[in-house]
């Protein structure tokens, strides 16, 4: 009895580590997920004007051709400026809630489909359903910490009913989305109030 015990104990963990062994060879490792981030990110910019620096005057090139600008030092957030807003005269203010549009796209679906982009989710063109909305630089609030640091980053540099182009990176997107590492692109429209 003893024997058949020690056989089968051992005919499972051998069975086991051939399960291990062969689930870890399938799966994609974190390391796997952010090189791939990298290059769907770097494959979308190589087609673009980049600047890695923001102005210092913070005076942008605006439009559908500008440049997109590296607005993070660890280059998780690249921004193109369409509209910038008046900075001087209607910045967004702190814990102020302010609405958006936006429209986003999934770089790594992009980049292995033949660079065409899909909508991947969008709230711009349906006004029935309404708009997001976040407390400017207010990460207390779980509505405003939903939506990652990077969405919140065009404010500190634009005024409040400015549009732009977003490159966002996993780690700076939606907090939920975070563990996929998935880069994407947002078409976002700020407002003050609800539209």
């Amino acid at each position: 009895m003893k024997m058949v015990n020690k056989y089968i104990i051992n005919l499972l963990a051998v069975t086991a580590c051939l399960f291990i062994a062969s689930s870890c060879s399938n799966d994609v490792s974190y390391s796997d997920r952010l090189n791939a981030e990298r290059h769907a990110t770097n494959a979308f910019l190589a087609n673009c004007k980049v600047e890695n620096e923001i102005p210092k005057d913070s005076v942008f090139k605006v439009g559908h051709d500008a440049p997109y600008y590296r607005i993070d030092p660890d280059g998780n957030v690249y921004m193109q400026v369409i509209n910038p807003g008046d900075r001087k005269n209607d910045a967004a203010k702190d814990a102020e809630p302010m609405y958006f549009r936006y429209t986003r796209y999934n770089l790594e679906d992009w980049y292995s489909n033949g660079n065409k982009l899909v909508i991947y989710e969008s709230n711009e063109t349906d006004m029935s359903s309404s708009p997001a909305t976040f407390k400017y630089k207010d990460y207390s609030l779980p509505t405003s910490a939903a939506w990652g640091y990077g969405l919140q980053l065009p404010l500190n540099y634009l005024g409040a009913e400015c549009e732009v182009n977003l490159i966002i990176k996993s780690q700076y997107g939606i907090t939920s989305e975070i563990a996929y590492v998935i880069p994407f692109l947002y078409h976002v429209r700020y407002f003050h109030s609800s539209i």
